[in-house]
């Protein structure tokens, strides 16, 4: 079922860039860039989900750990960057896409994605569901069912990859390069708040992994890697982000000052 989605999810934006660069010309559309992020993306969710780290997973946090973060700081703002959407859409055979796209352009469903897409909309639901399921009981809960499990790991990259998208679109989220930054920030900063306290615990958080632990660490030294995972390299990622639209906003303040100043001057009557 996962090998059927994943090489579905790739069919799918082949499919819809090889129709928009058939349409538009090779490289307008969805931009190489964009592409190529899709692409990184698609194989650090393999990685994540297909693949011996997901054997480990069930038995040291720390892999648990790398899962989670390829999902959330790698994949999820590639492929919000990529131009999913436009892909999927060209996707449709032209015959449905038209009628889809006229139903999509309706105002209560473009007013829904607005809210939904907002900043603190998509920093808020971000947060919830990182800190929700990392409770210790929803946590174990989720090692213990597999179908949980599977909405557990959607959920961190859904939500991670719906931030992204109102960071990366619609004017970086409709209140300017400043307001993007001061949420990513704060997204790093509760991330690493999060890591710091699995780091500092004296206790193991999740009672499966004390049971049958592979020999090597200890489950609270495999607990305390996790946390020092997520709370430097994790949070070393997103503040990276956070100093590119930093980078953004100091250029496009100075376009503003430089058009502004090249502008003549009203005569005086």
């Amino acid at each position: 079922m996962l090998v059927i989605s994943l090489l579905s999810l790739l069919f799918v934006y082949l499919a819809g860039v090889i129709r928009v660069w058939r349409s538009a010309g090779f490289g307008r559309g969805i931009r190489l860039f964009e592409a190529g992020a899709f692409g990184c993306g698609w194989v650090a969710i393999v990685i994540a989900l297909w693949s011996p780290l997901d054997e480990l997973s069930e038995h040291w946090i720390v892999a648990h750990m790398i899962q989670h973060e390829l999902l959330m700081v790698v994949a999820a703002p590639l492929i919000a960057v990529s131009a999913p959407l436009i892909a999927m859409l060209w996707a449709v055979p032209e015959g449905l896409r038209r009628p889809m796209l006229a139903s999509l352009r309706q105002k209560p469903l473009t007013s829904f994605w607005a809210v939904l897409t907002a900043p603190v909309a998509v920093f808020s639901l971000h947060a919830a569901a990182l800190w929700v399921w990392h409770l210790p009981a929803l946590y174990d809960y989720a090692l213990e069912h597999e179908a949980v499990h599977v909405v557990q790991h959607a959920c961190f990259f859904g939500s991670s990859a719906l931030f992204w998208w109102g960071i990366a679109h619609g004017r970086y989220g409709r209140l300017g390069y400043g307001a993007a930054v001061v949420y990513v920030f704060a997204t790093a900063l509760h991330g690493g708040a999060l890591g710091a306290l699995l780091t500092f615990s004296p206790r193991v958080w999740y009672t499966p992994y004390t049971m049958n632990h592979p020999p090597g660490l200890t489950p609270l030294e495999d607990q305390q890697l996790a946390g020092l995972l997520m709370w430097v390299p994790a949070g070393i990622l997103v503040a990276a982000g956070a100093l590119v639209l930093f980078a953004a906003w100091l250029r496009e303040s100075d376009r503003h000052t430089r058009y502004k100043s090249a502008m003549p001057l009203s005569p005086t009557p």
